[in-house]
């Protein structure tokens, strides 16, 4: 049977239906085939969360920002002294010990910019060829570890090459604190020297290995040096 046929025997009753409105609702015309359109609120949360995230940063960054200006504060006023015992050690005040610190002290304020500078031999009452050479000074300095690289540096091109240099513990007084050896043609020399932002001194250790010139020296610190 045709399919004219088929329209031929509808009934007399029937009407055609209504057609179908297929236009997409207003809003939704670019919005891909079975996609929603996006929701505002989506960017709203990230735009939050990358605010949050902006805020962190920046406490985060004040924080640390604070915590450098109070160490700065706390360090910067020091004082340094050559007093007559420390830390069981007799400042030399030989003619011959004078001259040499005098060298020193004026060797190390050559090379950095310092407020006030010091340079003293220290005789180990029990061992004469255990003085200590101390030198360093005052000043405000905006990168102790830097400065201290510096200095010795400055140490090794006057007494031989200061290898394995390490860091080692300052001490109550914090800062930075380093540790290595001047490799002479009269044998190897423990040489320490610290730093923070109000001061910078070396100290040389013949006759000691690198464990007792760092113990020895923080020891010296603290006995030499003061803040306000």
């Amino acid at each position: 049977m045709s399919d004219d046929s088929l329209f031929a025997r509808r009934p007399a009753s029937f009407t055609e239906p209504e057609p179908i409105d297929v236009t997409p609702a207003p809003g939704d015309e670019e919005s891909p085939a079975g996609e929603r359109p996006a929701r505002p609120a989506r960017s709203s949360r990230r735009r939050r969360i990358v605010g949050g995230v902006v805020l962190v940063a920046g406490l985060i960054g004040a924080g640390f920002l604070g915590s450098a200006v109070l160490r700065i504060t706390q360090q910067k006023d020091a004082t340094l002294g050559t007093p007559a015992t420390v830390a069981g050690l007799q400042r030399d005040t030989s003619e011959e010990a004078l001259t040499t610190a005098d060298y020193l002290r004026t060797a190390f304020a050559a090379g950095i910019d310092l407020d006030e500078s010091i340079g003293a031999v220290y005789g180990d009452p029990g061992a004469a060829d255990r003085s200590v050479l101390l030198f360093g000074g005052t000043t405000l300095l905006w990168s102790p570890e830097r400065d201290l690289d510096s200095m010795l540096e400055l140490v090794a091109d006057d007494t031989g090459a200061v290898s394995d240099v390490r860091e080692v513990e300052p001490g109550p007084l914090g800062g930075v604190m380093k540790c290595g050896v001047s490799r002479g043609t009269d044998g190897d020399i423990p040489v320490c020297g610290w730093a923070d932002h109000g001061s910078i001194a070396i100290a040389m250790f013949p006759g000691r290995d690198t464990g007792e010139g760092a113990a020895l020296m923080r020891d010296i610190r603290s006995d030499v040096q003061t803040r306000n």
